[in-house]
């Protein structure tokens, strides 16, 4: 076995892959440092060992300091969610990135590619995914290029996709790259892969292709996960619908992919399939079957959903956002941003009192006539308040709401408990800024069919009333606490 590395460098940890594997990185006592365009959105992640740097791989000279002393580099970069020329920049990335590995004598790039055949047909993503990987190697840097087709995982923009139009259609006209074949593989079985490539027996650089054992269409996808939530669906075949116009349709019934899913869905007409057993024999890994990959999300649904950044979802959509919030898969998330002067715990402090004798901050009265209706409907109301004025911790009752996860001084998420068609949960999270804090607000509504949609959009203008004055007087009041510390 090789010498356990020096230091592990991950680019794209805030993204779906890289913020799960950083964890894992995490807990088998890694030296991890964190490259970042925006190091602050990783503040309130990264364990107390792990380095976060600021680099940008489309610019070289801020690669110098992050590839320092680094042994082994994850690259998880891609450009899709650009309005520009996405292969233009992923080949420079690629190449100021590989520039940069070269000259700091770093021993190992592990790169998660797509699988595809490599003819004209080929997509402009499946192509400039490939493409990457051969920039990669182009450097004498070795590279281990992982290949994998759908990612079956709560959270990942394949499985949401899949998700959204199951639960919102219960007809579906299929084009034809609906019946096209895939080979799904189960987020955890790719992050084994990634943790298995580190110290894995070899000196030159491979494509390795992995999937699951099934050879499956986005159609046999969308039919498994209605099965396992016992959804009955109507899939009508037409040949005619191009996977430009399957694009406008997809940003039609699921918003979040107006952008994304146009460069997606235009490479679902090729075939992703293993064709190579190299990573058998390479690898311990044993992928699930695609009914494991979606029973495994499912029953780890609300644990992955908890531990994915919304925030990061928002600005995967754009900075525009319509009158109703953004969509992420067949959920709805409303989040906004206010800076404090304040330093992170004393801006968290007033978070940590909310609910109970302490109120919400803005329109209690408004708060009191939900939980009145609540009760009126055999819900909890507010009349449960707090067990303590300011101590919290995970499994506490604060009024109608439900303390699911807390970070002292950082995070406080709260999973609704009155009565709602859907799931609601409400989100507080604190990160340092350059002369103070910066507090996040974010409310996330899992709805439950048409009538779940309509509860939302119909209070939508309520909540924007309601929760942009809690967080206006939140900041307000972190700022009296500051004073009044300074008095």
């Amino acid at each position: 076995m090789p010498d356990p590395p020096r230091t592990i460098l991950l680019t794209g940890a805030t993204g779906y892959v890289g913020g799960r594997l950083l964890p894992l990185l995490e807990r088998r006592a890694y030296h991890v440092r964190c490259m970042s365009r925006r190091p602050e959105a990783l503040a309130s992640t990264v364990g107390g060992e792990t380095e976060v740097v600021q680099g940008d791989v489309l610019d070289r000279d801020s690669l110098t300091a992050a590839m320092a002393d680094v042994d082994t580099a994850f690259y998880f970069v891609h450009s899709m969610g650009s309005t520009a020329d996405f292969e233009s920049a992923d080949r420079k990335a690629a190449e100021n990135f590989t520039a940069a590995a070269r000259e700091a004598g770093v021993r190992r790039i592990i790169y998660l590619g797509g699988l595809g055949s490599r003819d004209k047909n080929l997509s402009k993503h499946l192509r400039s995914r490939q493409e990457t990987g051969d920039v990669l190697r182009s450097s004498g840097v070795q590279v281990i290029e992982l290949r994998a087709s759908i990612v079956i995982g709560s959270g990942s923009l394949s499985f949401e996709m899949i998700r959204s139009l199951v639960e919102r259609l219960p007809i579906m006209i299929c084009p034809k790259w609906v019946r096209v074949l895939a080979q799904p593989i189960a987020i955890e079985d790719v992050l084994s892969y990634l943790l298995e490539s580190i110290e894995l027996a070899s000196d030159d650089s491979k494509i390795y292709e992995i999937g699951g054992p099934d050879q499956v269409s986005y159609g046999d996808i969308m039919q498994e996960y209605a099965r396992q939530r016992g959804l009955r669906r109507l899939m009508i075949p037409v040949p005619l619908l191009t996977p430009y116009l399957s694009s406008l349709w997809l940003g039609f019934v699921t918003p979040l992919y107006a952008r994304i899913g146009r460069k997606l869905v235009e490479s679902l007409k090729n075939p992703t399939l293993v064709s190579s057993n190299l990573a058998s024999t390479a690898f311990a890994v044993r992928p699930r079957s695609l009914a494991e990959a979606i029973a495994r999300a499912l029953v780890n649904e609300d644990q992955e959903f908890a531990a994915t950044r919304w925030s990061d979802a928002l600005s995967a959509a754009g900075e525009s956002r319509s009158w109703g919030g953004v969509r992420f898969g067949s959920r709805l998330v409303d989040s906004r941003t206010a800076e404090s002067d304040a330093s992170p715990s004393t801006a968290f402090a007033p978070i940590q009192r909310i609910g109970g004798n302490t109120g919400w901050y803005y329109g209690n009265w408004l708060w009191r006539v939900r939980g009145f209706l609540d009760l009126l409907v055999g819900g909890v109301g507010v009349r449960r308040g707090r067990r303590d004025p300011f101590n919290v911790r995970v499994g506490d009752a604060i009024d109608f709401w439900r303390v699911e996860g807390f970070e002292p001084g950082k995070l406080l998420r709260l999973r609704a408990e009155m009565k709602v068609p859907g799931r609601a949960w409400l989100e507080f999270e604190v990160s340092e800024r350059e002369g103070g804090s910066l507090v996040r607000q974010t409310a996330i509504f899992d709805p439950v069919g048409l009538f779940g949609l309509a509860y939302w959009y119909a209070l939508y203008p309520l909540h924007q009333l309601v929760f942009a004055g809690m967080l206006r007087r939140i900041v307000n009041a972190c700022q009296d606490d500051a004073s009044s510390v300074e008095r």
